[in-house]
């Protein structure tokens, strides 16, 4: 899963990237700080390791992992070559969707790009650049669909009205992830690799005080309304915080957490949203060698799981034995589970569920 990290310059985009994955990426109060994407691998935060660490007491434990990208702050006129864009827009499309870092805080001594504060404007500024790219694109393929439809073939016709509606849809502003497909539409949208069509979540970066008070000050007000209006989620971190938790081992980022009054990171509330907005589930493997996590899309049925430990065992995939977490944590052990019936061997048409520990079996 690759996350791309965007926003205008100066937000604490790459305050907090830096945080998240630890990778030390330059970070300064003028524009254009980041030029090249900077790239970090990040472990998913997985309690469940932990406990069945403590069971199975392996050699290592593999958390399953999200690679972030911070890509260049976009100006207006990014769609034109304006400041970076041509680069920024290039690097959008390589992910698997966008984690938009907007400013909801005061700070004379960080220069806003625009010289104020404003969630909605910044959030059109990035959205018409990316409008602006798709709509570039899908001119050109509409010239290319009408001179295919002296061809005679009726298909040409369905895509052509596709392709303008979208274009229509663009045009008033709205972006291609909102607008609703049929199966055989979402073919054809998924090979424009269109920027709009990717999922998107909002962090909202707040000052340490409004972290701390725990309220939410306008500007998030204001960006949660926009982000109900496309069913997008929003969440709260303040980036200056995360990158003080990032320094912490375990135990001092729990007691600091503690103090702060919250439960969680911002990076686990991060990876957790990305998990919903991609429709993502983990998996498990447990034993003496090593307790591993695994990502698979929702609705993956255990074969093709399967094969996202080795295409071997996709292959000659006989059954699975899996056993819930949740089953197996109340029983203590593999085998006081096995005892209550609570391991089901299942087929090739079993849909993986979220949590759920797996032995595969499997001939080649």
């Amino acid at each position: 899963m690759k996350l791309g990290i965007v926003g205008l310059p100066n937000v604490g985009k790459s305050t907090l990237f830096n945080a998240i994955t630890k990778a030390g990426a330059e970070c300064a109060n003028y524009p254009f700080c980041t030029i090249e994407p900077n790239v970090g691998i990040v472990a998913v935060p997985d309690p469940r390791l932990e406990k069945l660490a403590e069971m199975y007491n392996p050699e290592k434990v593999t958390p399953t992992t999200i690679e972030f990208v911070d890509i260049a702050g976009l100006v207006k006129g990014a769609s034109k070559g304006e400041g970076l864009g041509n680069k920024f827009l290039s690097h959008i499309r390589e992910v698997d969707a966008i984690v938009h870092v907007v400013r909801c805080f005061e700070d004379s001594n960080i220069v806003h790009v625009e010289g104020s504060i404003n969630p909605l404007r910044d959030i059109e500024t990035i959205n018409l650049e990316l409008i602006f790219s798709d709509l570039e694109t899908l001119e050109k393929r509409i010239d290319r669909t009408k001179k295919m439809l002296k061809s005679g073939d009726k298909k040409y016709h369905a895509e052509l009205e596709l392709l303008e509606n979208i274009k229509a849809n663009l045009e008033k502003g709205i972006p291609a992830r909102t607008m609703n497909f049929s199966t055989e539409e979402q073919e054809t949208v998924d090979q424009l690799f269109l920027l709009t069509t990717k999922p998107v979540l909002y962090a909202a970066n707040v000052s340490e005080e409004d972290l701390q008070q725990g309220e939410d000050n306008k500007y998030v007000h204001q960006l949660k309304e926009f982000a109900a209006k496309e069913n997008s989620e929003v969440i709260v971190v303040c980036a200056r915080i995360e990158e003080e938790i990032a320094q912490l081992d375990d135990e001092e980022k729990k007691e600091f957490l503690r103090e702060l009054g919250l439960s969680e990171s911002g990076l686990d509330r991060l990876v957790k949203a990305s998990y919903r907005l991609l429709g993502l589930i983990s998996f498990l493997t447990a034993g003496p060698k090593e307790v591993r996590a695994w990502t698979i899309k929702k609705g993956t049925k255990a074969p093709q799981a399967a094969g996202k430990i080795h295409s071997d065992f996709e292959k000659g995939f006989i059954r699975a034995e899996i056993v819930s977490y949740d089953d197996l944590m109340e029983c203590g052990s593999y085998n006081a589970a096995r005892e209550k019936g609570l391991v089901r061997l299942e087929g090739k048409d079993y849909v993986m569920q979220d949590g759920d520990v797996t032995l595969f079996r499997f001939n080649v």
